[in-house]
């Protein structure tokens, strides 16, 4: 089995280290369009196979999509990443264009390929993959609720002291710093409700921490995050190559559901080797449907981008 991971920059180079440290595939393609740099990330990590015992092969190309035919599952992670006060809405110029082309190429040599998207912002470029390539919609997902489900969780632990591993925690939502929408009524502790635990003013300071995990890690850091985003992209593709059905919040295509139509956005739903196989449904609050619909009009503002710059026609 072949997995193709586009971008060998932080977070597709931490993808692919990630699914090799864990045999996911026999074999990873790593293409990047700068020349050698693929490569050479490849073979550093392929210089660790015999300090950490792995012995699937991760192979780095240039632009070679012909390396890439025959993959089951591709990670695009390529296009400019976001600095210090630059939202992931800025970027939709640059990195539409670049999705696209990818996308168009991954199919061309993987007819039958999932898509896993990570590129910013994430819930548009998943959108536009979907419009673009006419792949069946359960074979594009977008990665960013599973990443900030997984931030959720460690705010969660920091203030409870416990184990990340104890809680089940789901944020819904665009994956945005204003759009997304950790469900912190809905989190539990090994089945108890961690608002058994926590006050409302702890509650609400763990959403807000949330929410603006990624532009407090662009700020430290003076760049996006890597380690995180690589772990969730890893999870949801071992999750489709194992055939685990596993529930991760995706962005999916809806049509009805949640109240939505002609949108990708954050939901739970089931992975396997379909790729997302069945949406799963939540009894909101009316707080929380209200709060879901202004996040997907903020989605859709974003998509309507798309078509007036051309990149996507009606």
């Amino acid at each position: 089995m072949k997995i193709t991971v586009v971008g060998a920059g932080a977070v597709g180079a931490t993808t692919a280290d990630n699914l090799v440290r864990k045999n996911v595939a026999e074999e990873i393609i790593l293409l990047d369009i700068k020349e050698g740099f693929a490569e050479g990330k490849a073979q550093d990590m392929m210089q660790t196979s015999a300090l950490l015992g792995f012995d699937a092969k991760i192979k780095g190309v240039t632009n070679d999509y012909l390396a890439t035919a025959g993959s089951t599952v591709a990670v695009i992670t390529s296009g400019i990443p976001r600095k210090p006060g630059m939202t992931r809405e800025e970027l939709i110029g640059t990195n539409a264009n670049i999705v696209k082309t990818v996308v168009e190429n991954l199919i061309k040599h993987s007819p039958e390929i999932i898509i896993l998207i990570v590129s910013n912002p994430m819930d548009t470029m998943t959108y536009l993959a979907l419009k673009s390539s006419g792949l069946p919609k359960n074979r594009i997902i977008g990665m960013g609720g599973a990443l900030d489900s997984a931030r959720f969780k460690y705010q969660i632990s920091d203030k409870l002291n416990a184990s990340a591993n104890d809680l089940n925690a789901i944020v819904i939502g665009g994956h945005g710093d204003t759009t997304m929408i950790p469900l912190i009524k809905h989190a539990t502790w090994n089945s108890v409700p961690v608002a058994d635990f926590l006050t409302e003013e702890e509650e609400q300071e763990i959403v807000k921490k949330t929410m603006v995990g990624g532009a407090t890690l662009t700020a430290l850091i003076g760049t996006s995050a890597w380690y995180a985003p690589g772990a969730a992209a890893a999870a949801m593709v071992e999750s489709i190559v194992h055939n685990q059905n596993k529930l991760f919040t995706a962005s999916v295509y809806l049509e009805g559901e949640y109240g939505q139509e002609d949108i990708n956005i954050g939901v739970p739903v089931i992975i396997n080797n379909k790729g997302w196989d069945r949406i799963v449904p939540m009894n909101l609050s009316a707080e929380e449907e209200e709060l879901f619909k202004a996040s997907a009009d903020a989605v859709r503002k974003m998509n309507d981008v798309l078509y007036a710059e051309g990149v996507l026609k009606k």
